[in-house]
């Protein structure tokens, strides 16, 4: 499918979940509870995530 049409199945979703971000926010390079639920929504999506990179980021790939 390609990435325009998964992006305007996800906006309802991509806004609730900038909406929460914004509610809960971290400061900068202390981003756990916004890292952990981006991996945590990526992997949902079938993403494989790798964890642990130098800190709290992540990485998803195909």
């Amino acid at each position: 499918m390609p990435v325009l049409n998964r992006t305007a199945d996800l906006q309802a979703a991509l806004t609730a979940w900038r909406h929460d971000f914004h509610r809960h926010p971290e400061l900068a390079y202390e981003e756990t509870r916004t890292a952990n639920l981006v991996a945590e929504r990526l992997e949902a999506m079938g993403v494989e995530v790798v964890r642990g990179l130098g800190g709290h980021r992540r990485v998803g790939h195909h």
